[in-house]
């Protein structure tokens, strides 16, 4: 299994500050009052290569775009029917780093500023101040004690609802890190998760967190020791049929990191990089299943 390095912490820092003019459009319309902390409701990419990006993403998961123009680059909203699902971002990957494009989750709070203290208190780092967008909310970028890059919104119109993800929405975000166990807690203290330890009959640590009875994403530990490897987050977007995502994939100039496997929760997944090296997950879940927690 192959784990690219998210080198986000110059990704994320970037998201916040350069997308500072843009008015981002509100996540809910009409708005809503129900709020689920601890749920992924949004996500942005950064890449150097904003055209191709939207070629691969449109082509793969049926998603449209809008683009908006900034002082330091251009930005372009991903829709899906309409609705904003997603940000992408074009920035140029400094030379002599060891940095590619990534993408990073947001993660629901109610309140930026409480999330803020704990994330500080429980030994994060800011990377990115927050900011109040007039439709969106108020947004800031972080990384957790191990490293991995992540970002809280208080959404102003509200969070999506808590049901199954359609077919080119995000339905799950995973974190691989060597420290599972301390990572859960910190993440458990910011967003008040319940932690449940599935049974991991291969050896690997999975710690599922889960908010209002809903699973929301999962804490592993890698399926080898790596202790180059950098703590990260992966998103993965619901897709009809894996093996068909994974073909237009590698069509469109993007290769497969994870092969196609059945996880704990009983769904097909794999992971894949888009043509600027950024690793998603994608999905493919069977209408009978459910995502609520374990009990």
């Amino acid at each position: 299994m192959v784990w690219l390095m998210y080198a986000a912490a110059g990704a994320g820092a970037a998201s916040a500050g350069e997308t500072a003019q843009v008015e981002l459009p509100a996540l809910m319309q009409p708005a809503v009052t129900e709020q689920h902390p601890g749920k992924l409701i949004w996500a942005e990419l950064v890449t150097p290569d904003l055209a191709t990006a939207k070629r691969f993403y449109g082509a793969l998961f049926g998603w449209n775009f809008r683009d908006l123009h900034t002082r330091k680059g251009e930005y372009s909203v991903a829709l899906l029917d309409g609705a904003p699902i997603a940000g992408l971002m074009q920035r140029a990957l400094p030379s002599g780093e060891h940095r590619q494009a990534a993408w990073l989750p947001f993660l629901s709070v109610r309140s930026v500023r409480h999330a803020a203290r704990l994330i500080a208190a429980r030994g994060g780092k800011q990377l990115a101040a927050p900011r109040t967008y007039a439709l969106r909310g108020r947004q800031g970028v972080y990384a957790d004690p191990q490293g991995a890059v992540f970002a809280i919104l208080h959404s102003s119109s509200g969070d999506p609802p808590d049901v199954m993800a359609a077919p080119g929405e995000w339905i799950w975000s995973a974190l691989v890190t060597q420290h599972p166990d301390a990572d859960a807690a910190f993440y458990q203290d910011v967003f008040g998760y319940e932690v449940f330890e599935l049974p991991n009959e291969d050896g690997v640590e999975h710690l599922v967190l889960s908010s209002e009875q809903f699973a929301r994403a999962s804490v592993n530990a890698p399926p080898t020791a790596n202790p180059r490897l950098r703590p990260h987050w992966i998103d993965f977007v619901r897709v009809n049929s894996v093996a068909d995502t994974i073909e237009q994939a590698q069509k469109l100039g993007g290769r497969v990191l994870v092969e196609p496997h059945t996880d704990r929760h009983g769904g097909l997944v794999a992971v894949i990089a888009d043509p600027a090296g950024a690793p998603i997950g994608v999905l493919e879940w069977n209408e009978a299943g459910a995502q609520e927690a374990p009990k």
